[in-house]
């Protein structure tokens, strides 16, 4: 396989984490949760895989079950929890995670679980998921949804007096994420072939904080720039880069929240650059 192969196949899943916790961000939710459940639907894919022979269709099927329903039932439990007490409960589902694997022999420990089978076509079915998800994301992007996930982030105060409540919204981004993360979680396992524990930790942490908050948080676009950027293109990057690559995105996200905190990528722009289209476009037509 080569390096252009796995730079496609990484690339599409740090944006399907990126969205991930793109949704939940939306109404103020910096939720790491989405780690969690990739960590479990990868190691869900191993054993699946591996040692019951299931097909890739029926893995793929089975982690978006699992997805949905962590991230459901943890929703139904927080609500529209304050930011802080998310990130509390986001980190310490990892570290619980983390812990189980480790101390189960059968998943490899500390070691890791190795010798996951490939999956033949996984570029095109990667692709394909991801168009599929994308639209789905661009869908709720433009829905009434959307809009109302901006007002509760922006002032829940004034969200709760138009009778906007975040619990509901809180329960559909949530779950969304969680089926993200799922298939990232699946194509992941897929990808490598061998999963070790250390990967679901603060390094992917710092990868998607850098993707999400250096991209643009306001848009599903700002993912989208910044996961080949940040996420694809350093395993092109020679050795001694890649051991400085944490420091390189905690300097590259102190920068961006001094000198440009929305990030690369706004909403505004989008929606400025789709209007100067579609007068192009109507200008042509005349």
């Amino acid at each position: 396989m080569t390096l252009l192969y796995y730079f496609l196949v990484l690339t599409a899943i740090y944006i399907l984490m990126g969205w991930s916790l793109y949704l939940p961000y939306r109404i103020g939710h910096l939720h790491f949760l989405p780690i969690s459940v990739m960590a479990i639907c990868a190691y869900f894919t191993g054993v699946a895989s591996r040692e019951w022979e299931w097909s890739f269709l029926l893995v793929l099927l089975a982690c978006i079950v699992i997805g949905f329903t962590i991230e459901y039932i943890v929703s139904l439990l927080i609500g529209d929890a304050p930011t802080f007490t998310v990130v509390i409960v986001g980190l310490t589902s990892i570290f619980i995670i983390r812990t189980v694997i480790e101390n189960c022999d059968f998943l490899g420990g500390s070691i890791g679980f190795f010798n996951i089978p490939s999956v033949k076509y996984l570029v095109i079915w990667t692709y394909l998921l991801l168009i599929f998800m994308g639209s789905l994301v661009f869908i709720f992007d433009y829905s009434h949804i959307s809009i109302k996930a901006s007002v509760i982030f922006y002032d829940r105060n004034l969200a709760s007096s138009l009778g906007i409540y975040g619990n509901k919204i809180a329960l559909i981004v949530h779950s969304f994420s969680g089926v993200l993360a799922g298939l990232a979680g699946v194509l992941y396992a897929s990808l490598i072939g061998g999963i070790t524990v250390d990967f679901f930790g603060f390094g992917i942490i710092g990868t998607l904080m850098a993707i999400l908050f250096v991209g643009g948080y306001s848009c599903m676009w700002g993912v989208v720039l910044a996961a080949p950027l940040l996420g694809g293109i350093p395993i092109l990057l020679p050795d001694f880069l890649i051991v400085w690559k944490q420091v390189i995105y905690g300097g590259l996200l102190i920068i961006m929240i001094c000198l440009r905190p929305q990030g690369l990528v706004t909403r505004k722009q989008i929606t400025n650059l789709s209007n100067i289209f579609r007068e192009s476009f109507l200008k042509k037509t005349k």
